[in-house]
């Protein structure tokens, strides 16, 4: 700690120096035509040349100074020569620290060694670092304050821009391939006064001035197919949702969803279009569809397995949707070879299906799966299938192991959406800051006509995570929501 101290106060001392050589420390603009990665490749011998960016290193050989310049495209070497800049000037480069923002101008040479780079004929500073980039006194490792100075570990770890350079394309990738689809992107509201759309635990505000409660958005699902019943056929949004739960390396209580809806078609459709969003982004983030996760080779390029939930449950467990409470305890704990038993003793039929569903989760192959049959209870807004009213029409889409999209043909009979709210209502907990109520809004919106049509959920986050190799939500989200800086730090210190 002494030691940052000590650095600290240096660099509070270079700017009261330089502000003492009538310098102002905070600049205003400068010219940049190009990224520094573009200015080195138009590079032409003794052109003359300005750019901008962030000083990263200095060697001082006497009369003569060395430097790179960094921005978010790359670097450029600089030579500070006392000859050419005359010894007033190049003094002042002294005060300059490694973390400023600088803009330079010069003209381009080669060194002995073929590096180009720009000799300095004037440098202006742009902005004064006061603090030491981290592995000037004790590295950037420790992960938690990785994420918690994300801007630290952006200026540091190159691999970690990389990352969010990928997400941005990969995003974009989606947004053009629903374009020529012909999707309209849709904003709808972040702040509902029901929670619904999806299970979860809401987060929960107050409006003063209409002085009632309103919850953040579990999903836009629900405000999305109103746009159905008002006459758009191929809606979609790329929305920040949120669930008051637990953190894992898979769930952030804040988190990116692509919801996409098209009107006259159903779940099979989605399967289609699913594979060519995640095959299309995979190309444009990566430039390939093979590649490996955590050490797992996963293949988009062939087939995509598809199998049915309700007959996993069958084969594994004798289970079916009609079971009783009773009997699926008992079928649960004498499982088949190859299943793990499972003890609910005590459970309700509902909690029964409800940990069920959240253990499905196949086992990590090459390709991706697509897991069909889901139980009709298990998706309350989903059409069941016409050959039998238990079994939804619905999928989940797992790559890696775990799940990255979610779809279903929309129910769009209001009387049995109607009845199936009411026994979401009936097996909710009671009690609490929760409003549990049943969107009335939502129901008689589906009363003025739906068209038949399929809804697809894409996790982003996930998407991001599976393409760009990363172990953790953590590492694909700019800002993640982690526990107080005073609590992290007693932990640290404890």
């Amino acid at each position: 700690m002494q030691a940052l101290d000590g650095l600290l106060a240096a660099r509070r001392q270079n700017l009261e120096t330089l502000r003492g050589q009538g310098i102002a420390p905070y600049g205003g603009k400068f010219p940049k035509p190009t990224p520094i990665r573009e200015t080195v490749e138009a590079f032409q011998d003794g052109e003359t040349v300005a750019t901008a960016g962030r000083l990263m290193a200095k060697r001082g050989h006497g009369a003569i100074t060395f430097a790179d310049l960094h921005d978010a495209s790359g670097r450029i070497q600089l030579c500070l020569r006392q000859d050419h800049l005359g010894p007033d000037v190049y003094g002042t480069f002294e005060h300059i620290d490694v973390g400023d923002w600088l803009g330079v101008e010069g003209t381009f040479f080669k060194t002995k060694t073929g590096e180009i780079s720009i000799k300095v004929s004037r440098f202006t500073l742009l902005s004064k670092s006061l603090r030491p980039l981290p592995e000037k006194w004790h590295g950037l490792k420790d992960v938690e304050t990785r994420y918690r100075r994300r801007y630290v570990d952006l200026i540091v770890n190159e691999p970690v821009r990389r990352v969010f350079e990928q997400r941005a394309r990969i995003i974009e990738s989606l947004r053009a391939m629903l374009a020529r689809h012909r999707y309209l992107e849709v904003e709808t509201p972040m702040m509902h006064a029901i929670p619904g759309g999806a299970v979860g635990e809401p987060f929960l505000t107050h409006h003063h001035a209409l002085d009632t409660d309103l919850y953040l958005r579990l999903a836009p699902e629900l405000h999305l197919k109103r746009l159905l019943v008002g006459g758009f056929e191929k809606v979609y949004e790329l929305n920040r949702s949120f669930r008051n739960e637990g953190l894992s390396t898979r769930h952030n209580p804040e988190f990116t969803m692509l919801e996409a809806y098209c009107a006259y078609e159903d779940y099979r459709y989605m399967m289609a279009l699913v594979r060519e969003l995640i095959t299309t982004a995979a190309q444009q983030a990566t430039g390939r569809l093979d590649f490996t996760y955590q050490g797992r080779p996963i293949r988009l390029s062939g087939e995509w397995e598809v199998i049915s939930l309700a007959q996993m449950l069958k084969t594994g467990y004798d289970l079916n949707p009609e079971d009783g409470a009773e009997a699926m305890q008992e079928k649960l704990r004498r499982s088949k070879a190859g299943f793990r038993p499972i003890e609910m003793k005590g459970q309700s039929r509902s909690q029964i299906v409800r940990v069920i569903e959240e253990l499905v989760e196949p086992e990590a192959k090459e390709h991706p799966v697509f897991v069909t049959d889901y139980w009709t209870e298990m998706s309350p807004l989903a059409k069941s299938r016409p050959d039998n009213p238990l079994i939804a029409e619905r999928f989940e889409l797992f790559i890696g192991g775990f799940e990255i999209a979610n779809a279903y043909s929309e129910l769009n009979d209001p009387l049995e959406q109607q009845r199936r709210f009411e026994a979401q209502l009936k097996d909710a907990p009671q009690g609490g800051a929760v409003r549990r109520v049943i969107d009335e809004d939502f129901v008689e919106a589906l009363e003025y006509g739906m068209p038949p049509a399929t809804g697809l959920g894409l996790g982003v986050d996930r998407l991001t995570m599976l393409l760009c190799d990363q172990p953790s939500i953590k590492d694909v989200i700019l800002f993640p929501l982690l526990k107080p800086d005073s609590e992290s730090r007693a932990m640290e210190s404890g």
